[in-house]
């Protein structure tokens, strides 16, 4: 074995016995996710003996997230889940009439610029019915249900 291999395999020995004693898992794979954060975030050096710079790809996602879009306009980090959405809408007077989840999804489509598929709102909009913040009713017409302000 080289030289580099074996103080590697050493080292990782080492940091073996540590980790291993903690008995939760999540510890464990926090610990070795802030090593190797540690070690991207330093100077690594290829086997040429030059040194090279790893860069933490979270860094470079969130460096992208908060990009000028062209219009001096700062892009946000992304778009609001579907919960948020529906619950921002149920303090509008959107749900004073009866809707259906495909008219749902239509509205967040055109409102918020969320393509959600009608079985991403399903369980959100019966979640919110079991709290008492919507109505659900079967619609006599297609046997599906609507959803509307108790």
């Amino acid at each position: 074995m080289s030289k580099h291999t074996e103080k590697l395999r050493k080292q990782l020995l080492e940091i073996s016995e540590v980790v291993n004693a903690f008995n939760s898992e999540a510890v464990q794979v926090k610990i070795i996710d802030r090593l190797l954060d540690s070690i991207i975030d330093g100077e690594r050096h290829d086997y040429d003996g030059e040194s090279i710079k790893l860069q933490d790809n979270r860094v470079r996602k969130r460096r992208a997230d908060y990009e000028d879009d062209g219009e001096g306009r700062i892009r946000g980090r992304k778009k609001p889940g579907a919960t948020k959405i529906l619950n921002q809408i149920i303090h509008t007077d959107f749900f004073d009439t009866r809707r259906s989840i495909a008219s749902i999804a239509n509205y967040c489509k055109e409102s918020y610029d969320s393509d959600f598929k009608t079985s991403e709102l399903s369980g959100i909009l019966l979640k919110l019915a079991n709290e008492g913040k919507l109505k659900r009713e079967r619609n006599n017409d297609n046997n599906r249900f609507d959803y509307v302000k108790p």
